[in-house]
């Protein structure tokens, strides 16, 4: 009778191949392969078959040393499962990195931050090739998918659209593959921001309100669409239904509480709800917006150093300088603009909402203009 492990061991040396190597392409511990094939241990069906297939033989049950019982099938199903190559401590690992540059998103070089999440959606994409627990298969979707949505949001600062498409449909499939609604919502409400930055604000109404339908209750992801909806009215003129989605979101921002890491891009805080109502505030053309920019440019910029919300206080500035704009004030405004556009903290995606200003600028032929066109010609001149 055809001895399972001679055969085994003889086919191993005569391909060059090493038993770690057999285990580590079988998905096998290798303490358990060397008792098998050392007849310490039977093989169950399974493996016999593996090894069939890694190493071309044709060996049986029999030759194994006898028919193997369901039990045993059992049981080595039930290591497979348990048997992993990530590990608990990578895993968290990966999701406090995901967390680390999540924050970093709001102050952080687009470019810079694009490099970050390639890398690690990479060991991602190699963690998903090895061996694992169905529980870590899940969390490694659910880090993908984060990863996924924090590229596409900085391809679309970039105006990268079709690589931020495709990080926005591999998102929206890993969320759907692990059950996890909340990634999904904010996939619709990321798209609803970047067509609305291309002047479709009715699709940005409709992708906002898909978002707030998948979004779970009471979360970060439900404020934001919400909030979307309501820039995307304004953009349309739409004064009722811009009012309404301020208020719903004022009122889910209050009772989700300020978070422990509000510089976490998809964690909802009092602060982004200022930013959010002094913009679509200024964009529906109301004074209110005033007060509101001013109050996040004096919270955020102290003395002037922007360094901590770099971003939000370049908008808070356009923002104030529209308002400014429509009421005649307009030395304000234009110090307003240029502190933003001189600030070079207004992202590739948000360049319109300066041009914005420094074409209403021009249309009032202000003295001014000049250097405020030729501080936007510097911005797009670093954007090149």
């Amino acid at each position: 009778m055809i001895d399972f492990g001679t055969e085994v061991r003889a086919a191993l040396k005569a391909q060059g191949k090493s038993l770690r190597g057999a285990a580590r392409e079988l998905h096998y511990d290798v303490a358990y392969l060397s008792r098998v094939i050392n007849g310490k241990q039977p093989p169950s069906s399974e493996i016999i078959r593996a090894v069939n297939e890694y190493l071309g033989l044709s060996l049986t049950v029999e030759d194994a040393g006898g028919p193997q019982d369901d039990e045993m099938d059992a049981w080595e199903l039930a290591r497979r499962v348990q048997a992993s190559d990530v590990g608990n401590a990578t895993l968290e690992r990966l999701e406090l990195t995901f967390d680390s540059l999540a924050m970093a998103y709001p102050k952080s070089n687009p470019a810079d931050l694009l490099r970050q999440v390639r890398k690690h959606s990479g060991y991602v994409v190699k963690l998903l090739d090895g061996r694992k627990t169905l529980s870590e298969h899940r969390r490694l979707l659910i880090l993908g998918g984060w990863l996924s949505l924090l590229g596409a949001t900085v391809h679309i600062d970039l105006m990268q659209d079709d690589a931020a498409t495709a990080r926005l449909e591999t998102a929206a499939t890993l969320a759907r593959e692990a059950g996890f609604p909340d990634i999904e919502a904010w996939c619709y409400e990321t798209e609803a921001w970047r067509v609305l930055t291309d002047g479709e604000y009715v699709q940005a109404v409709d992708l906002s309100r898909a978002a707030q339908e998948i979004a779970p209750s009471g979360t970060s992801a439900l404020i934001q669409a919400t909030a979307q909806e309501g820039r995307a009215h304004a953009r349309l003129g739409n004064a009722a239904e811009t009012y309404a989605a301020i208020e719903r979101v004022q009122e889910m921002s209050a009772s989700l509480g300020t978070p422990d890491t509000p510089e976490h891009h998809y964690r909802y805080d009092p602060g982004k709800s200022l930013s959010y109502v002094a913009t679509t505030l200024a964009w529906l053309g109301d004074s209110a917006a005033e007060p509101y920019a001013r109050e996040i440019i004096k919270q955020l910029s102290p003395s002037d150093d922007v360094t901590m919300w770099p971003r939000r206080v370049a908008s808070a500035n356009i923002d104030l300088a529209l308002v400014l704009l429509k009421g005649n004030r307009l030395d304000e405004a234009c110090g307003s603009a240029q502190s933003a556009i001189l600030s070079g903290r207004v992202v590739p995606s948000n360049h319109w909402r300066a041009l914005e200003v420094v074409k209403a600028v021009e249309a009032r032929q202000l003295p001014e203009s000049a250097d405020l066109r030729e501080a936007y010609q510097g911005l797009k001149a670093i954007e090149r």
